[in-house]
Formats: C-alpha cells, structure tokens, sequence
C-alpha cells in the first residue's frame, strides 16, 4: 500500500471515530427530565445584575445578629428558623416568611420606610402588628 492510501485510511477512521464520539456526547447532554427533589444547603435567586432577590435559608440558633454581622443590643438566643425573603431591587426584604419552633411569622414591607405589617403567631400569643410611614404603630390582639 501507498503512504496516501494509509494516510486516507487512518483520517476516514479518525473522522468516524469522531462523528461516534459526538452522538455519544449529544445523547448524554439532553435533559432526562425534571428531577423529582431539588436538595441543598439555601436557595438564593440572582437578578441580571447578580444581586440576590430571593432566598430560602435555615439561620442557625443563636442571638439575633444585624445586618452588618454584629450582635442585636436585646440580647434573645432565637431558635433554628427556616428563613424565605423577598428582596427589592434596593437590596431591602420586602416580605418575610420565618418558621421556628416557637411558631411563624410573616412580614410585608411597604415601598416607603418604616411601613410594614408583621402577622405573627409566636407561642401562645399571636398578633397582627401595622406601622405606617410616619413611625405611628398599632398592634391587634385576640
């Protein structure tokens, strides 16, 4: 045999191999389907600027902690608390969905600040609490 026919020999089956390679590939990328449980440690939820806009967390038991990390002046040690937020684009949580076992609560901030209702079904003692814009707050009990 010729060096050019070995040569076309050996590239023909090295084109075959390939194309075999791709299908293969093909065929292990498509989805099978949806998976029947999505398990993990939280779940947050990015805008197109990569800020977060939702999340879903457990926060651990301990004193309650601000937002720049350090400890609340109240001094309460808080449950383990299954935490879901909502967040605006100002990077502000507008609604709040917290479960403890100590009971629930929910949280929904209005567009201007301190406006807020919480409805919360803590213990023994559940209450609907309303806060407008000017700071002025009422809260209903049974």
């Amino acid at each position: 045999m010729s060096k050019e026919r070995v040569l076309t020999v050996v590239t023909v089956v090295n084109l075959g191999i390939l194309a075999l390679l791709l299908c293969l590939q093909l065929e292990r990328v498509q989805a099978s389907g949806p998976a029947a449980v999505l398990r993990g440690g939280a779940l947050e939820i990015v805008d197109a600027q990569g800020m977060v806009r939702a999340s879903l967390h457990i926060e651990p038991a301990g004193p309650a902690r601000l937002t720049d990390g350090s400890l609340a002046k109240d001094g309460k040690i808080y449950p383990e608390t299954v935490l879901f937020r909502l967040i605006r684009p100002d990077g502000r949580p507008s609604v709040k969905i917290a479960s403890s076992e100590e009971g629930s609560a929910l949280t929904l901030g209005g567009g201007i600040d301190p406006t807020y209702i919480v409805i919360n079904a803590q213990g023994g003692d559940p209450s609907v609490a309303l806060t407008n814009k000017d700071g002025r707050r009422q809260i209903l009990k049974p």
